[in-house]
């Protein structure tokens, strides 16, 4: 069925306003008078988390597993840490928080920080990718929820095998392998973004290949000096071997695929150039792709050319 309300995580950074993040309930119903409105807001209890990426407890987007009841929002925080679960299911309209997690849980039992993109793992346990360390350092991979507690079990990956930085990830159980881009080291990206920062290792430039049942490392990918990738989609059908990850500086989108065995490779296909600018901060504007999203067909591929405004 059609869906009747979006939720959408709204946050107060940089805008002289202390007050909390929320998430907005927007009615999506054609029929009704509040249609394309915001008809609910749920404030945090603390201030300055920066809700960022938010994901559901249940079910992926694969079209054998489209039954599955999604009734528990997740809400990870890219600079408290903090991790807020949200029941969507008692009262779709006016969703309430049921549990939060708070930094210091994350820090002593993950030794982790600056939390992103959370996803339903096949198990049902919830995979939450990370960005870095307590202190703010870039540091990669993943901590785990239970799927039905959303109790904290720890780590994800082996520690010897977390990656330099992280960002977002994707997988496909089928071909047993999940893919995680990488990130910004954290402490220096919180100011935002600054030219004297390039070619000095804040902007991550790795693809990462995982064994998604023994997740361990089994590949990695260099996609070149300040290429920043971000978002990572798998195509939705579950028998299909390959996807597609932006990198925001180089305004390059790659398709990665499964090339025989279990290698896999990557090939550009999208480049958009850089545009000259005056009065910017530097005399070039790359695109600044921040997110991607394939239709549900996986006919449209679909990305966000932030900087450059469409």
């Amino acid at each position: 069925p059609r869906e009747e309300v979006a939720y959408v995580t709204c946050t107060y950074r940089e805008t002289c306003i202390d007050q909390p993040d929320f998430l907005a309930t927007i009615d999506l119903n054609p029929r009704s008078p509040c249609y394309c409105q915001v008809i609910h807001r749920l404030p945090m209890p603390n201030l300055k988390d920066e809700l960022h990426s938010s994901g559901w407890s249940a079910g992926c987007t694969c079209f054998d597993s489209v039954t599955t009841k999604r009734n528990k929002l997740i809400l990870p925080c890219l600079i408290s840490s903090r991790i807020y679960v949200v029941d969507v299911g008692s009262q779709c309209r006016a969703p309430k928080l049921c549990k939060m997690i708070e930094p210091v849980d994350v820090f002593w039992k993950c030794n982790k920080g600056y939390l992103n993109v959370p996803r339903s793992l096949p198990n049902g346990d919830i995979l939450i990718a990370n960005m870095g360390d307590p202190a703010g350092n870039a540091k990669g991979g993943f901590i785990v929820l239970d799927g039905e507690t959303f109790e904290l079990k720890g780590n994800w990956e082996n520690e010897c095998e977390a990656p330099p930085s992280g960002y977002d990830f994707w997988y496909q159980p089928r071909h047993n392998v999940l893919i995680s881009s990488a990130g910004v080291v954290p402490k220096r990206a919180g100011r935002g973004f600054c030219p004297n920062d390039l070619k000095k290792g804040v902007y991550g430039r790795r693809l990462n290949v995982w064994n998604l049942s023994c997740r361990s490392l089994i590949q990695c990918f260099d996609l070149g000096e300040d290429s920043l990738p971000l978002s990572v989609k798998f195509l939705h059908n579950p028998d299909a071997a390959e996807g597609y990850v932006s990198c925001a500086l180089s305004g390059i989108v790659y398709r990665f695929y499964k090339c025989e065995a279990n290698n896999w490779a990557v090939e550009e296909v999208i480049r958009i150039p850089a545009k000259d600018v005056t009065g910017w901060i530097m005399p070039k504007m790359p695109a600044f792709t921040v997110d991607l999203i394939i239709s549900v067909d996986d006919r449209y591929l679909y990305l966000s050319n932030w900087l450059h405004g469409d």
